[in-house]
């Protein structure tokens, strides 16, 4: 499947959660310890967002490679510093394509989008719920991967009015309703919240003083990092962290 997380808090240079831990995401694209059957490396891609105080979008970086790979990467995590950012690497399902447009995080405005899972029974599965969305969206999205359409149903609730939570909240019940068995655990951000489900995958959380770290595995032995139980909603700020049942 994939690996993401999101971090709230004091801006830090992206490298400290891309490259510098013992477990960063970087090491967790070759050697993950709980992918739960979702395959094994996470060599299809990657990317990174990130928010600049005052701007109305989020920046964003993706590539369709192999995260170590990837020459100048050291250098844009060395060199940029954020308090927000959502950041994963790429395990495509088998017959989905690898395309930068297939890598998260998506994104629109300030919003940043993760999905680590996959769609049982895509793409058949998912035909009714993708004729509720306007024509358009369909026409425009990143990448014919479930991913894709993921992030299109959770925008489609946010441009409605939906907050975050809901948004997510509402896309994880309506795709397990038609996809029974899909592996649904979601990440969205604004910069200044970030809202998390675990759906059959693993995901951890660590809160320090003011900072909020979400991730797929821990990135380091830190004893403050807590593993969130399946079916559960996590809502964060920078230095809150509130987990639900997800039912």
């Amino acid at each position: 499947m994939c690996r993401h997380l999101a971090y709230l808090g004091p801006p830090l240079p992206l490298a400290a959660f891309l490259l510098d831990p013992p477990h960063s995401l970087v090491q967790q694209s070759f050697a993950p310890r709980d992918m739960r059957g979702g395959g094994r490396i996470n060599a299809d891609g990657f990317g990174v967002g990130w928010y600049v105080p005052g701007a109305a979008a989020a920046l964003r970086y993706r590539r369709d490679r192999p995260i170590w790979t990837d020459a100048f990467l050291p250098q844009l995590a060395a060199a940029t510093s954020a308090g927000a950012v959502l950041a994963a690497v790429r395990n495509a399902t088998v017959g989905m394509p690898v395309l930068e447009t297939g890598a998260a995080p998506f994104a629109e405005g300030r919003w940043l989008f993760s999905h680590n899972g996959a769609v049982a029974g895509w793409p058949d599965s998912l035909t009714g719920l993708a004729a509720t969305l306007p024509a358009r969206d369909l026409l425009t999205l990143d990448a014919p991967t479930d991913a894709a359409l993921l992030w299109a149903l959770v925008r489609h609730g946010l441009r409605h009015g939906a907050d975050l939570a809901k948004s997510i909240v509402d896309t994880v019940r309506a795709v397990d309703e038609a996809a029974p068995g899909s592996r649904l655990n979601l990440m969205l951000t604004d910069g200044h919240t970030a809202v998390a489900t675990t759906w059959w995958h693993s995901l951890s959380v660590r809160r320090t003083g003011d900072t909020t770290l979400i991730s797929s595995e821990p990135l380091d032995d830190d004893p403050a990092w807590r593993a969130v139980p399946d079916r559960r909603l996590v809502v964060a700020t920078a230095g809150t962290v509130e987990i639900t049942p997800l039912t």
